[in-house]
């Protein structure tokens, strides 16, 4: 049997977030990151592959990142949902957010644990470590796997997060990038919020925003 995690992006919502699904080859259990919305197709997708949600992590709390948390919290026993606490605010307010854009949004149940930074969430013997990297919103974060970083709206392929919204902050977010996930390994696999997975070497080289 592969020690190797497996990893699943499905896109979902209006905006098509990036929704990952974690699982450990051992236990089966599994964390799901960012569900955008289309909660019915991530259980399938988990379901498809005998895995078992025990934590659903937001990196952030805008609102085309959390529209499936209220299916999969409704959907999932004993479900754990971590957000930091500086974006509960924006978790809160989201459906506000979300009719400026006149995109239909029924809101997120409270998370059940608030996060800070440096947390390490388990889900088998997949250890997965929080990283703060606000800039987009004051409680974005960064998720660690050996191996991995799954970025939300921090950094994309050759681009960064906006920082145009409530609570943004360009310089943050840039110092965020430098000093938390550029210092990571050059063959880090890089999984963004939105669009294509590239590797901390690729945006250290390409990125014009960090040139």
């Amino acid at each position: 049997m592969s020690s190797e995690p497996t990893i699943r992006c499905i896109p979902t919502g209006p905006l098509d977030v990036n929704c990952y699904i974690i699982g450990c080859p051992s236990s089966r259990e599994c964390v799901i990151i960012d569900p955008g919305g289309h909660g019915e197709k991530i259980v399938e997708t988990f379901e498809g592959l005998h895995l078992k949600p025990v934590a659903l992590i937001n990196t952030h709390g805008h609102f085309d990142h959390i529209g499936g948390n209220e299916y999969l919290m409704n959907h999932v026993d004993s479900l754990r949902h971590y957000l930091h606490a500086d974006d509960l605010h924006y978790l809160r307010h989201a459906a506000e957010h979300a009719d400026y854009w006149n995109i239909p949004f029924e809101g997120s149940p409270e998370p059940t644990d608030l996060l800070h930074g440096g947390e390490v969430i388990e889900a088998g013997l997949l250890k997965l470590k929080i990283i703060n990297t606000p800039g987009h919103s004051p409680g974005g974060i960064s998720i660690r796997l050996p191996g991995h970083i799954f970025t939300g709206d921090a950094l994309f392929e050759g681009s960064i997060g906006r920082t145009d919204l409530p609570g943004g902050d360009y310089e943050q977010l840039i110092s965020s990038i430098r000093e938390e996930l550029l210092v990571l390994p050059g063959i880090t696999i890089v999984h963004p919020g939105h669009g294509s997975e590239t590797t901390v070497a690729q945006e250290k080289r390409n990125n014009p925003f960090l040139q």
